[in-house]
């Protein structure tokens, strides 16, 4: 599905970004988009969300086994 592969590139993007962060204080997001704030937080809204659904998909699959 269309939906799984952009959340799973989010997620993806998320967990890099926080790697990062953690392990040598670089914001990847906030370097690369850095001239424009709204981008900044619409990319981190967007992870948020992605982050959101793939926990959605992993309950709603260990449901239904």
């Amino acid at each position: 599905k269309e939906l799984d592969w952009v959340a799973y590139v989010l997620v993806t993007i998320g967990a890099l970004n926080w790697g990062l962060i953690g392990a040598f204080r670089i914001d990847l997001v906030q370097a690369t988009l850095g001239t424009s704030p709204t981008l900044v937080q619409l990319t981190y809204i967007l992870v948020g969300l992605a982050g959101l659904y793939s926990l959605y998909k992993m309950t709603m699959a260990k449901g239904n086994k």
